[in-house]
């Protein structure tokens, strides 16, 4: 069997792609063909993130975006189909997440992330798979996380996102399934960026944290662009509705 993951010519929307997985998952994209629609609210960052791009022959475009506006999900969706007329791959990843003692939570702090992680995710997926169908093809990848399947002292309002994503992906996987997409979800335990290096490379930190993952080692960029990888090609066209679980064991002690 010829094992063939790479994106030739798709056009991959990412967002959240300024800093941290988004911009680390664009960079391997671009390598592996895609041409990658970069959207984040921060334009200096994605414009940095295209040079880095175009310096290894990839190609990028930016584009700014808030996700948690919706009349601007519906504008810049637009304006990419627009211009390329078809969106291949839309990858959720812009997301927030802080640690917040329950008693101590806000409406402030409850809204600012779930009109991130759970309305901006969804109504991107809308916008998105409205031109997937017209197109008859799609594939829809939402970053979820361990913390959507087991409890994390002081992430409530976190979890209950994380949670929500995991039951919308099946939710419009199964709506779209007849349409030609499908919707699948990634959810990485702690993983190695220049955002978290700073907790990461401290010792005492890093032991805490590989204390509950059994294969004794954080995440990488490359393990989520790998799972996306395979999500996104044509070996994983019986896998519809499913959150793939990147956590070297986090979730099943």
């Amino acid at each position: 069997m010829n094992i063939d993951f790479n994106l030739d010519g798709k056009i991959v929307v990412i967002t959240g792609a300024s800093k941290g997985i988004g911009a680390g998952i664009s960079k391997e994209l671009a390598i592996a063909g895609a041409i990658v629609i970069l959207c984040a609210r921060n334009t200096e960052q994605l414009n940095e993130l295209k040079n880095e791009i175009e310096k290894e022959n990839g190609i990028a475009h930016v584009f700014q975006l808030d996700v948690s506006a919706v009349n601007q999900i519906e504008q810049v969706f637009k304006s990419i189909y627009e211009q390329f007329g078809r969106i291949d791959i839309l990858i959720n990843n812009a997301g927030l997440g802080y640690n917040h003692a329950a008693t101590d939570v806000s409406e402030a702090d409850w809204d600012e992330m779930m009109n991130v992680n759970l309305k901006g995710l969804f109504f991107c997926s809308q916008q998105a798979g409205k031109y997937m169908i017209k197109n008859g093809y799609g594939r829809i990848i939402n970053m979820s996380s361990q913390a959507s399947l087991v409890a994390i002292k002081d992430h409530a309002v976190y979890c209950a996102t994380k949670g929500g994503v995991n039951l919308l992906t099946k939710v419009l996987a199964l709506e779209w399934a007849d349409k030609g997409i499908t919707v699948n979800g990634i959810a990485p335990t702690f993983t190695y960026t220049t955002g978290t290096a700073e907790r990461l490379d401290n010792p005492e930190y890093l032991e805490s944290v590989l204390d509950r993952i059994p294969v004794g080692k954080v995440a990488t960029i490359k393990d989520i662009a790998s799972a996306i990888l395979y999500l996104t090609s044509s070996h994983s066209d019986m896998v519809n509705g499913t959150t793939l679980v990147i956590d070297g064991g986090w979730t099943i002690q």
